[in-house]
């Protein structure tokens, strides 16, 4: 881990006294904290390093962090991955990862906290835990797998390892390991001071016999929590209801991935070393459950098409739909038709686009993102009045759809109903009072409406769900000088001001009180 020391130094001249003793000390330190730093490559991808040193806390651990404490260390990673342009902000693929999720934490009771799950914009293959219960997946992994059930084996893998302290057990490991290199280096120094003519040769040969032991103890570590991640998570994948085959089916699909690719190994293999041992005994598991044909669903295999619609050019994903739709080379001819739909409102093609949306809606059955995807193509297409027609109606049945609460109000800003728009981004905000894009929708409303306390109100929570506290208060600053409020407004503006002017002030304190050396 980082060095850290005191912001404030000692008195210069004790400083000069000591400075010279400390720094071959120093030094020796530094290059221990090299040593120590985790053993597992760091997940490619913004968000991924996360996975690896960040602890899912528990057990022994809460010793340390509370629950609360570890959800609110989980938050602040997620900003960070928000920021880093790792979090997908696409409502109908986390929504349905998170359906599928907790479909999962609910059939074993043994989850005692939230789980929120969320897609990553990247290509390569691999899924991790964060603290608090939150879990990504990259969307090469999501188009990797072949049915439902292998999309699911590994959401239950890593449940597994979050409700197994995992990442906690990793880190008490740890600690113990660094304590043993601890006394290494203790060694090391006896032995570099001791001047003798293998003095230099004992230290290194303490330092690497301590490193080697480390790297052992890990190695095994990391090889326990796969096995009982796949214990635990093969019981999951049975109770709710999913081909429990498909576990090892989809580490077989891995490592032939990894055989054949040019850049090495998946991300999900280094992280999640897959063994024979471990196909063996997942097949193992499997061999005497009755055979079970567990069917996809449909949000399932809309998702993909909808992912497989981002990729390439739009011109390249339109080509791919129209070539399996001519060839019928799909799993689901309705979704590989969403899919071009998708790929021609992407392409911009709105004639085509309505035209195979009246195709689509012939022959599939009602489904919220059909509903969401052709109020797209009409508000694309110039039909505003029908676009929110259909945003409308889709809310009445749907009324918890994260895809139509962002929407709507859009739309209605299109249609120059800001205050519309507004007034249902407030009642929306009072369900979910954090949700940033929300806020930033609250905020360009009262900006067309010339509401400029409003607008810097909203624009500030904006900033706040994102962890930037000091354009929150500049924000709410604006917002008070603007003067355009009630005094209810005004009020609120100005008590919430003072919070974060005081988080603030917090944040600062500690971010003051250390630094990384």
């Amino acid at each position: 881990m980082p060095i850290r020391h005191l912001s404030s130094p000692p008195p210069a001249a004790a400083a000069r006294r000591r400075g010279r003793k400390r720094q071959r000390v120093v030094a020796a330190v530094a290059a221990l904290a090299l040593l120590v730093q985790p053993l597992v490559p760091a997940l490619p991808g913004a968000g991924a390093a996360y996975a690896q040193r960040l602890p899912d806390l528990g057990d022994e651990s809460q010793a340390a962090l509370a629950p609360a404490q570890e959800r609110k260390l989980g938050e602040t990673v997620i900003r960070q991955i928000r920021a880093q342009g790792g979090y997908m902000d696409d409502p109908e693929v986390n929504d349905y990862l998170n359906d599928l999720g907790h479909r999962l934490v609910a059939s074993v009771p043994d989850a005692h906290q939230e789980f929120e799950f969320f897609a990553v914009p990247d290509s390569s293959i691999n899924a991790f835990a964060l603290p608090g219960g939150y879990i990504g997946i990259n969307t090469g992994l999501i188009l990797l797998a072949q049915n439902e059930s292998e999309l699911a084996a590994v959401l239950a893998h890593e449940i597994s390892h979050v409700t197994q302290h995992h990442l906690a057990r990793m880190m008490s490991a740890q600690k113990n390991s660094t304590l043993l290199q601890l006394a290494a280096l203790a060694v090391a120094i006896a032995a570099a001071r001791s001047g003798g003519p293998n003095g230099g040769q004992t230290a290194s040969a303490a330092l690497a016999s301590a490193q080697a032991l480390a790297i052992q103890q890990q190695l095994n570590f990391t090889r326990d929590n796969e096995y009982e991640a796949d214990r635990i998570g093969f019981q999951r994948l049975e109770a709710a209801g999913f081909d429990v085959n498909s576990m090892a089916v989809f580490m077989e699909r891995l490592q032939r991935v990894s055989r054949f690719s040019d850049s090495g190994a998946p991300s999900y293999l280094r992280t999640h070393p897959i063994t024979y041992e471990r196909i063996a005994e997942a097949q193992a598991r499997a061999q005497g459950k009755p055979y079970r044909q567990v069917p996809d669903s449909i949000d399932f295999d809309f998702v993909r098409a909808l992912l497989r619609s981002y990729n390439g050019t739009p011109k390249e994903a339109v080509a791919g739909f129209d070539h399996a739709i001519a060839e019928r080379k799909f799993n689901n001819e309705l979704a590989a038709r969403y899919g071009l739909v998708a790929s021609l409102l992407r392409a911009q093609n709105t004639t085509r686009a309505k035209s195979e949306l009246v195709a689509l809606e012939k022959v599939a059955p009602p489904h919220p993102m059909i509903d969401a995807i052709a109020a797209h193509v009409y508000q694309e297409a110039g039909d505003i009045d029908l676009a929110l027609k259909r945003f409308e109606d889709a809310l009445a049945r749907y009324p918890n759809k994260m895809q139509f609460i962002y929407d709507y109000p859009d739309a209605l800003i299109a249609a120059n109903r800001a205050r519309d728009a507004a007034a249902f981004a407030e009642r929306e905000l009072l369900r979910f009072p954090t949700d940033g894009r929300l806020h930033r929708t609250a905020a360009k409303a009262y900006a067309t409406l010339g509401n400029r306390m409003q607008q810097h109100r909203h624009q500030a929570e904006l900033f706040a769900s994102r962890g930037d506290l000091r354009a929150a208060v500049s924000q709410l600053e604006l917002a008070v000088k603007a003067g355009d409020g009630d005094f209810y407004q005004s009020s609120v503006v100005e008590t919430r001001l003072r919070t974060l002017r005081q988080e603030l002030l917090e944040q600062q304190r500690e971010g003051g009180t250390t630094r990384d050396g």
